[in-house]
């Protein structure tokens, strides 16, 4: 499987945290930045640098710089946003573009309504963004549609994935790195990962 589990122990707590049904909207927010954070930390490890000249206060040195126009980040709407401003405060100069699609509940299938990537999106490393990678559908809707745009460097990152999501994901887009900070154990009757944090959207915005 084309999956990277980050499971460094701040990030583990974190997530535990979040999986509490008692933890409330505005400490899941909040969490949900932090974990953003450091997540983005590992997901940028590879970004090409290049070369600068600079003066210290004691001499002239060349040294390195992340090169081209870096980073773009896509949150899947809605809940994807939480991710975003974490990831912001690690690499502020990324340009945010927005994917909306939702499953419908009688075909658990997604339904894509809305696309809108940076300008420059496909001289960007593409950042994913979606607390949950549940059935995958969502991300592979995503994912080709920033294809179909010319995007070739993309990477998917969730908070929490379930094993039936990566393998469609996987099948669908091999060459798109998945990382996440826990891979859980299956899919409900539902389409709720288990045991997963229950509706990441409704838990961030205090919705039903």
């Amino acid at each position: 499987m084309n999956i990277n589990i980050i499971d460094h122990p701040l990030i583990t707590h974190k997530v535990t945290m979040m999986r509490d049904k008692n933890t409330n909207c505005k400490e899941f927010k909040a969490l949900l930045k932090e974990i953003s954070l450091l997540m983005a930390y590992e997901v940028t490890r590879n970004l090409p640098l290049t070369d600068v000249e600079i003066e210290t206060p004691i001499t002239k040195i060349t040294a390195k710089v992340i090169g081209g126009r870096s980073i773009g980040v896509v949150p899947i709407l809605r809940a994807g946003l939480g991710m975003v401003d974490g990831i912001l405060e690690l690499v502020p100069s990324a340009k945010i573009g927005h994917i909306g699609c939702y499953r419908d509940p009688q075909t658990l299938k997604p339904v894509e309504y809305y696309c809108k990537l940076p300008i420059d999106a496909e001289q960007r490393t593409i950042i994913v963004v979606d607390p949950m990678l549940a059935t995958g559908g969502s991300a592979a809707m995503a994912i080709d549609f920033i294809k179909q745009r010319g995007v070739s460097d993309i990477k998917f990152m969730c908070l929490i994935a379930a094993p039936e999501g990566v393998k469609y994901l996987n099948d669908k887009h091999p060459d798109v790195p998945i990382y996440t900070a826990a891979l859980d154990q299956c899919l409900n009757e539902h389409a709720y990962i288990v045991p997963g944090l229950g509706d990441a959207g409704d838990r961030l915005f205090g919705t039903k």
